[in-house]
Parts: C-alpha cells; sequence; structure tokens
C-alpha cells in the first residue's frame, strides 16, 4: 500500500492508523505547492485530478481518495488491530464521527483559519458560525477516553485535526477542558508519537525548501 501525504496535513490521521495496525506501507511525500511526489519528481495530479491528500494506491492498484473513506477502508483491510467497529449502529457511530471531524471541523473550522489568503471578515464569521460544534465535542468527551468505546480511526482524524490548534491561535483550548484533555491523551500515545515526530522533521524540511526556492 502507498500512502501519499504532506507533513502534519489531515493525511497523518492514516499514517497514524496504519501505524496502529503494524501495516507495511510506503510513504510518498508530496509538496502542496508543487504538487510533486518528493521521492520521483511524479506528478501528483496524475494520481489523484484533486492534488489532495490523503491518497492511498492498494497493492491491487486501486485509487481511494477522501478521509473517511480511506480510514474506514484501512481499518476494514486490517481489522484485526481493533481501529474500526463492529456493524450495525456501531458503524453507523463511527461513520457519524468521521463525517462530523470532516465537515464541521476539518472543513468548517479549520480549513478557514489556516488559510492565509482568508480575510478577517471571514474568519470571524467562521468563528462565530463554527465554535459550537466544539462545545458539542466537548460535551461527548467529557468522562470519555476515546469518541467511541475504544480508539478508532476516528480518533486519529480528531487528534490530527485537533493538532492544528497550534496554528490557529484563535481557538484556545483550554476553553473546552474535555477537547484539551484528549488531545494531550492523544499526543502521548506510541502511533501518535512516531507520526507527529517524523512529519514534523518533514515539515521543517519542507518550510526550508519552500524558504530556499523563493
Amino acid at each position: 500500500m502507498k500512502l501519499y501525504f504532506s507533513p502534519l496535513a489531515c493525511s497523518m490521521a492514516t499514517r497514524i492508523a496504519l501505524y496502529e495496525a503494524g501495516a507495511d506501507a510506503r510513504y510518498l511525500e508530496v509538496d502542496p505547492k508543487s504538487k510533486k511526489v518528493l521521492q520521483d519528481e511524479s506528478d501528483f495530479f496524475s494520481v489523484n485530478p484533486l492534488g489532495l491528500v490523503p491518497t492511498i494506491s492498494t497493492d491491487d492498484g486501486l485509487v481511494l481518495t477522501e478521509n473517511a473513506a480511506i480510514l474506514q477502508y484501512v481499518a476494514d483491510h486490517f481489522s484485526d488491530a481493533g481501529i474500526g467497529s463492529g456493524a450495525g449502529i456501531e458503524r453507523s457511530r463511527l461513520h457519524q464521527w468521521l463525517c462530523f471531524i470532516g465537515t464541521e471541523l476539518h472543513k468548517g473550522l479549520f480549513l478557514p483559519l489556516l488559510d492565509r489568503n482568508a480575510p478577517a471578515e471571514m474568519k470571524g464569521y467562521v468563528l462565530e458560525k463554527y465554535l459550537s460544534r466544539l462545545d458539542v465535542l466537548n460535551k461527548h468527551l467529557e468522562g470519555r477516553e476515546f469518541l467511541l468505546d475504544h480508539f478508532s480511526v476516528a480518533d486519529a482524524y480528531l487528534g490530527t485535526i485537533l493538532n492544528w490548534t497550534m496554528a490557529t491561535p484563535q481557538i484556545d483550548l483550554t476553553k473546552w477542558p474535555a477537547i484539551n484533555d484528549y488531545l494531550a491523551r492523544f499526543k502521548t500515545r506510541p502511533s501518535v508519537m512516531k507520526a507527529l515526530a517524523e512529519e514534523f522533521e518533514l515539515y521543517k524540511a519542507e518550510i526550508a525548501r519552500h524558504k530556499a526556492a523563493a
């Protein structure tokens, strides 16, 4: 399996899931500006026409995009790792949280705040409209260790997105104690510690590369 990723992007959730599963995978870094695969300078658009990570290519040649789909695939493909869910309502709950993270937090709240070209008025509107999602999440996490009753791919996604608060000072997680505690626990998980350390070093190299090219 190949995972196309960019350092500290949402694709890190899939890296964490693969580490949890002990999966044998190849990690191919995509430069977010040039959309080149760094290992061979190939055009990432030829793999994913949208140029977005994560994207995976399976050993059978299947190309799969979109976080929720990829994470569910990893959970199902490596079912012995226990990072997915059972059938019925449990699976629906997992899907519910993957969708909530993807739409309400990832796309709805964080991406506009991280966009350097977004006007201040837009960011103010986003904060006014979407901070209530953190209220909902905080209430759910009170007295809970994970989103479900065990660590799942939804947690890998949620923790990856919440980690972006390092770059969004508008969001102070101390206002949401259950979320703040959750993120602190998340960062102590071995798979997360490994992924964060590796991708942070790659991110620093990416910044240096872009500065040199400017």
